[in-house]
């Protein structure tokens, strides 16, 4: 039978030193992490990028990942999109009793070799047990750091004319997890996938200037070119035939009726950078392993010269036929929870 989680794995006790061993340490074990202490002590510059994000993704194995990778790549590529090296995170396990020893030991393994995949060392973590049905949720902070003279993207930056190119195909991950919960007899992979290459490459080059960047996550590609319109005051505007979908999630969304546009991903994301730059970067971003169906899909079109402007902080929609449609940030829940 099985070996499942008991409370008793959660009683600070010897079965959690048994976990922590047993799970943990021989998974991601490194020279930080075995000490053992209730602090990891690690080496930053002077400017870091720090975030933090929680994991709550049902079921916890989907095709293309799982809750493991997932917590990995979310909070690494928080860190890529700010220009920063990620360098350490930390993971926070809550289990629920009743899960499957073996099954928390495949999501360990799997954070292990995403972070080996990225470059970051995971130093620090906690678990704790919770009564429950064999349910998992994972907490997890990532520190950056910044090489010298490296300039920070943000929204602050984005200017009139530049290009805004997104990195691959939309609705992937939604699309992967949303089949999953329904048991589609037909299997869409989830795009899960650390950034880093994709942004480390960009932020390089000397001849590219990365005005901004964002992960497109939940609420998909129109939340996220809303937010940065808005903060930015910027018109933004994007074609309807320049996005790239996957044939498959294309179909999939058009039998239940939803909008690829609001669809999220974990490993795709949006990179708005002077259009005379576009080219070069777009040969950049696709030679890395996950940027192969990057694309120009649009352009910063107007910047406004107060907060009263009637177009400031707005994103457009060119359709296939010609039309433009203002399109807004996600209202409500986009079901099902895909992080």
């Amino acid at each position: 039978m099985e070996e499942k989680i008991i409370m008793a794995h959660g009683s600070g006790g010897k079965l959690t030193s048994e976990l922590i061993r047993e799970v943990f340490s021989e998974a991601y074990g490194n020279d930080t992490l075995s000490e053992m202490e209730d602090a990891a002590v690690v080496k930053v510059s002077e400017k870091i990028a720090y975030t933090t994000d929680s994991f709550v993704v049902r079921p916890l194995q989907y095709p293309g990942g799982d809750i493991g990778r997932l917590a990995v790549c979310g909070t690494v590529n928080d860190l890529c999109v700010r220009g920063a090296v990620p360098k350490y995170l930390s993971a926070g396990f809550i289990i629920e009793e009743g899960l499957e020893l073996g099954l928390l030991k495949s999501i360990a393994k799997s954070m292990a070799e995403t972070a080996a995949e990225a470059g970051v060392r995971i130093v620090t973590g906690d678990t704790k047990v919770i009564e429950g049905n064999g349910g998992l949720y994972i907490n997890t902070s990532g520190i950056g750091i910044y090489p010298e003279n490296r300039r920070v993207p943000g929204t602050k930056n984005i200017e009139e004319g530049d290009a805004v190119i997104v990195t691959g195909t939309l609705g992937d991950h939604h699309a992967s997890i949303l089949s999953e919960r329904l048991e589609s007899v037909g299997k869409i992979a989830s795009d899960t996938a650390p950034l880093c290459e994709v942004t480390e490459k960009l932020m390089n080059d000397e001849s590219i200037t990365v005005h901004a960047m964002r992960d497109i996550t939940r609420g998909g590609l129109a939340t996220v070119l809303s937010e940065m319109a808005e903060s930015s005051g910027c018109e933004i505007e994007i074609k309807e035939g320049k996005l790239p979908v996957n044939k498959t999630v294309k179909a999939f969304a058009g039998m239940l009726g939803l909008d690829v546009l609001y669809m999220g991903t974990e490993g795709k994301m949006v990179v708005i950078l002077p259009k005379a730059q576009a080219e070069r970067a777009l040969g950049i971003i696709r030679s890395c392993k996950y940027g192969e169906n990057a694309v120009v899909i649009g352009e910063v079109i107007k910047k406004s010269g107060g907060e009263d402007s009637a177009n400031a902080g707005r994103l457009l929609l060119e359709t296939s036929l010609g039309a433009k449609r203002v399109l807004t940030q996600m209202v409500g829940e986009g079901l099902p929870r895909i992080c």
